[in-house]
C-alpha cells in the first residue's frame, strides 16, 4: 500500500506540474498573441483635432519639429515643414525620386540638381530639415501665409495645392511636438523587444535639440528643461519610444507609461525635469 500511495502521489505531482507548465505556456502564448494584435501608432490630439501617424513617421515628425525648436522658430514653421514632408515623402526618408524629380531624395524630396546639396546631404534628415527651414525663413511673412502657400514658396512643386491635404496633421503634431499643447501626443506600442541604450538616446536627443543638461542614472535620463521645452522633449521621447525602447516618460506631474497604454496620467512631479526611462534587460 505504501508503494502504491507513493506512485499515486508521484503521478498526481507529475500531473500537477504538467498542468502548471501547460497553464504558464498558455498564458505566455495568449500574452504574445495579444501583443501581436496591438496596432502600433502615434496620435496627436489637440482640442477637437486628432491626427494619427505610424511610429516611424512620428519619429521623423519629432526630429523635424525639434530642429525648429532648436532654431527658435515659431510653431507655424514646424506645421509647414510637417505638411511639406508628409506630401513629399509620407514623412519617410526615402532614397528615390519620381518622374517629375528623378534625383529627389529624403524627407523633403530635395533635388541636388536644384542646389539643395549633395545626395548624401539631402538624405541626412538633420541637414535636409535645416535646408528646408533655411529656405522657409527667407519667405516674407511665411508665418502668416496659408500652410500650403508657404510650402509651395519653398518647394516650387508641380502640385502647388497638394500640401493643403496635410495641414491639419501638421498643425496637430507641431502643436504637440513643440510643447505648445501638453499631454497631447500618445503612442500605442507593443512591449519592447530589447533593452534600451541610454547613450544612444542621448546622442539622438542632442542631435535633434543640441546640447541639453542631462543626467543619466542607470536606464533613466533626466533632462533639465521646463515649460513648453519640457513638453517638447517629453513628446519627442514618446515619438521615439519604439526605436529606443522607452518604457516611461515623466514630466510636469504627468506620466506616459508604455505598458499601461492609457496615455498621460497624473504622477509625482519630477521637479523641473523630464525623466525618460528605458527598458532594462528582462523587462
Amino acid at each position: 500500500m505504501t508503494r502504491r500511495r507513493r506512485l499515486r502521489g508521484a503521478a498526481i505531482t507529475g500531473l500537477c506540474l504538467v498542468l502548471v507548465a501547460g497553464g504558464i505556456y498558455t498564458v505566455a502564448t495568449l500574452v504574445q498573441r495579444s501583443e501581436q494584435l496591438i496596432t502600433e501608432e502615434c496620435t496627436a490630439a489637440v482640442g477637437a483635432q486628432r491626427a494619427d501617424l505610424a511610429t516611424d513617421q512620428a519619429a521623423n515628425a519629432a526630429l523635424i519639429t525639434a530642429v525648429s525648436v532648436r532654431r527658435g522658430l515659431p510653431p507655424r514653421a514646424a506645421s509647414i515643414a510637417l505638411a511639406t514632408a508628409m506630401q513629399e515623402s509620407k514623412l519617410r526618408n526615402i532614397g528615390h525620386g519620381d518622374l517629375a524629380g528623378p534625383d529627389s531624395r529624403g524627407l523633403f524630396q530635395q533635388r541636388p540638381s536644384q542646389g539643395w546639396g549633395t545626395q548624401d546631404q539631402v538624405m541626412d534628415p538633420i541637414y535636409a530639415t535645416n535646408a528646408f527651414y533655411d529656405a522657409l525663413v527667407k519667405v516674407p511673412g511665411y508665418a502668416t501665409l496659408e500652410i500650403t502657400d508657404a510650402a509651395q514658396r519653398v518647394q516650387r512643386s508641380a502640385y502647388p495645392t497638394a500640401y493643403a491635404e496635410h495641414e491639419a496633421m501638421g498643425r496637430s503634431f507641431a502643436s504637440a511636438l513643440t510643447g505648445e499643447s501638453p499631454a497631447a501626443l500618445d503612442c500605442t506600442l507593443r512591449s519592447p523587444d530589447t533593452a534600451g541604450d541610454p547613450a544612444a538616446l542621448l546622442n539622438e536627443l542632442e542631435a535633434s535639440y543640441g546640447s541639453i543638461p542631462t543626467t543619466v542614472t542607470g536606464q533613466t535620463l533626466e533632462v533639465d528643461v521646463t515649460d513648453s521645452f519640457a513638453w517638447s522633449v517629453a513628446h519627442w521621447a514618446v515619438a521615439n519610444a519604439k526605436e529606443f525602447s522607452v518604457e516611461r516618460v515623466d514630466v510636469d506631474g504627468k506620466r506616459w507609461d508604455r505598458k499601461a497604454r492609457n496615455g498621460w496620467q497624473d504622477a509625482p512631479d519630477t521637479g523641473g525635469r523630464v525623466a525618460i526611462t528605458l527598458a532594462a534587460d528582462g523587462s
